[in-house]
């Protein structure tokens, strides 16, 4: 059964559920301060060097990518709206009950321990074909032709980047999120068997007709 055959109920609830994971994902990565992923440190980046808020900088550098990905096809929807929020306020809560442990080795799982959290967020998410969020819809927007796994992690690479040119810093886990994230997503799409494009682009049209 294609996704938009699917009862309007389950695919809610996936996504739901796969923002919560994403949320709890990003947690962890953030709980052990190694370093944030690209796409925060670019927001980081530009706030300090053009002295605006993260919160506002935020919000001008998510309509970036999303108009980025929308150009490109990649329209923004329901999803994207409610990936924005739902990971915000899980994080917002984990950050406020998980406490940063002092070994340095119990940081380090934690860094590992979110990455297959994180991807098995994105995928699920993403998977419900309802509009994807920032750094997905950027990178979706490209692929084809390219990979989703290197244009995902050249997205991260480019982010961090200017943030570290702009005073942002950067530390292990960032360098492991520009690494890894993007084929761990693409990975976890096969195993989950989820469909990363969104409705309307090329590849979506393509995967429906083939599983038709």
């Amino acid at each position: 059964m294609t996704r938009s055959r699917r009862h309007p109920v389950l695919r809610g609830a996936q996504l739901l559920l796969g923002c919560v994971v994403l949320g709890v994902g990003v947690t962890l990565a953030l709980v052990p301060r190694l370093g944030s992923d690209g796409y925060s440190t670019l927001v980081n980046g530009l706030s300090i060097g053009l002295d605006v808020s993260f919160l506002w900088m935020s919000v001008v550098v998510g309509l970036a990518f999303v108009g980025l990905g929308w150009v490109r096809g990649v329209r923004p929807g329901i999803g994207t709206i409610t990936q924005v929020a739902v990971v915000s306020l899980v994080v917002n809560l984990g950050l406020e009950v998980v406490d940063q442990p002092d070994a340095l080795w119990a940081r380090l799982v934690l860094l590992v321990a979110a990455f297959p959290v994180l991807a098995a967020g994105i995928a699920l998410y993403l998977g419900v074909g309802l509009g994807a969020g920032p750094v997905e819809a950027a990178a979706l927007g490209f692929d084809p032709p390219v990979p989703f796994a290197v244009s995902y992690n050249t997205a991260q690479l480019l982010g961090a980047l200017v943030g570290w040119w702009q005073g942002a810093a950067v530390g292990l886990g960032t360098i492991v999120v520009i690494v890894l994230l993007g084929p761990a997503v693409a990975l976890a799409a096969r195993l989950l068997r989820q469909d990363l494009h969104q409705p309307g682009t090329r590849a979506a049209e393509a995967a429906e007709a083939a599983s038709a």
